[in-house]
């Protein structure tokens, strides 16, 4: 299915271009699009915390390491920032947004898929948007001494980003939690459409990312760079987690827990990012991400149920 989602964004995106009777409408549509995906990160986001309890949020060492990784990565590479320019500048750009960039909200469900522990992927979802939301503001203007907006400003307009669809879906699915058993239940029922929903928001987030490639208007050498960054972080991720999982403990569930908290990203929210306060091109770095993500996600969903067949057979 992710495969699917991924090239019928694109195409949805092609389809659009040539249907010149659609372009009056294009800005409607992208905004469309653009709330679309974050109405399904909302969905995906309560049916993951319709099926926890607030005591089942803990924070464990390696969430601590992890949040420390993507600071201190971040923050590096916007120190060395400073001293390139053109080509080169952009690519540094994008690895830091792929490097800061908080957990997907679709990590849950992938993570539950695989058999990692769900209410430690919620935790650290939460820790990264919280440290996402005042450490971006204060790295970009450094970075782009330009911009008009003071440090208030940046952390509202993220924050209001980030935490209508964090805090509000959390909170409801709580409410229902402790006051209408029954409602509960039944949302605990639906949530195994959570999977099918996800699939919706990655062909929103791939039509995004194909318009905001397509209206880049980048060389080739640019495109195959910011192709590479976004290879190596989502590689670089991914592998540092399921690593510090394996540290952590010797059970298989916490190095996915990890390995999906860290490498899988909210590429839309990198995408939004990287138009809006850096230069719009590395907002290409977004939607690149979301498509190695999802394949590699892809391809673990395949082998864990092969290996489920495999075993069952025995």
């Amino acid at each position: 299915m992710l495969p699917g989602a991924i090239v019928l964004g694109i195409s949805l995106y092609f389809i659009y271009r040539g249907m010149p009777f659609l372009h009056p409408y294009g800005h409607a549509l992208g905004t469309a699009a653009s709330e679309g995906q974050r109405l399904v990160i909302a969905l995906l986001l309560f049916f993951q915390f319709v099926k926890i309890s607030p005591h089942d949020l803990k924070i464990r060492p390696w969430h601590l390491i992890a949040l420390l990784f993507q600071v201190l990565l971040f923050i590096g590479i916007a120190v060395v920032l400073s001293r390139f320019s053109g080509e080169t500048r952009i690519l540094l750009e994008c690895a830091m947004l792929c490097l800061i960039c908080p957990t997907a909200s679709a990590a849950g469900v992938i993570t539950d898929k695989l058999g990692g522990s769900l209410a430690e992927t919620v935790t650290y979802l939460g820790l990264i948007n919280v440290a996402a939301t005042f450490l971006i503001p204060t790295v970009i203007p450094m970075v782009r001494p330009s911009a008009e907006l003071g440090f208030w400003s940046y952390v509202g307009h993220i924050a209001g980003k980030v935490f209508p669809v964090l805090v509000l879906p959390g909170a409801l699915a709580w409410l229902i939690r402790y006051t209408t058993h029954k409602l509960q239940r039944t949302m605990m029922r639906l949530s195994r459409y959570a999977f099918y929903i996800w699939g919706v928001g990655l062909t929103l987030a791939m039509l995004l990312s194909a318009r905001a490639l397509v209206m880049s208007n980048l060389s080739g050498g640019a495109i195959a760079g910011i192709v590479l960054v976004s290879i190596l972080a989502c590689a670089l991720q991914f592998a540092f987690g399921k690593f510090l999982g394996r540290r952590s403990t010797e059970k298989e569930d916490e190095r996915v827990t990890a390995g999906q908290a860290l490498g899988q990203k909210n590429t839309g929210f990198l995408i939004w990012l990287g138009y809006n306060y850096l230069t719009p091109v590395t907002s290409v770095a977004g939607g690149l991400y979301a498509i190695w993500q999802n394949l590699f996600n892809s391809w673990q969903l395949y082998r864990n149920q092969h290996q489920a067949t495999v075993r069952s057979r025995r």
